[in-house]
């Protein structure tokens, strides 16, 4: 799903790649988001970024903030409100596409 800019986004980075999931799944089901796409960093650092309206995008960082805490670490978590289009191309390196 790819960022065009005029939505709030919602970032959680996990260590490891099974709390990013765990983390995921719980932001997509607490708040009217969709998953734009994941970074695998480096050094097990994984990044899963999300979009929507800026209540929904809040909703969803602390659901996967919980989540992730639960089962794994939590490394950092962010809800940008208004992000100028351009961040659009950073956060679509690996969009995710479902039909």
């Amino acid at each position: 799903m790819r960022y065009q800019g005029e939505e709030a986004i919602g970032l959680i980075e996990t260590t490891g790649m099974v709390p990013a999931l765990y983390a995921a799944d719980a932001m997509l089901k607490a708040g009217n988001t969709e998953l734009v796409s994941y970074e695998n960093i480096g050094s097990t650092l994984v990044t899963i970024i999300v979009k929507g309206d800026v209540a929904a995008c809040e909703a969803a960082v602390k659901a996967g903030c919980e989540a992730a805490s639960s089962i794994g670490t939590l490394t950092a978590h962010n809800v940008m409100r208004r992000p100028v289009p351009p961040v659009g191309d950073v956060v679509s390196v690996h969009d995710v596409d479902y039909n």
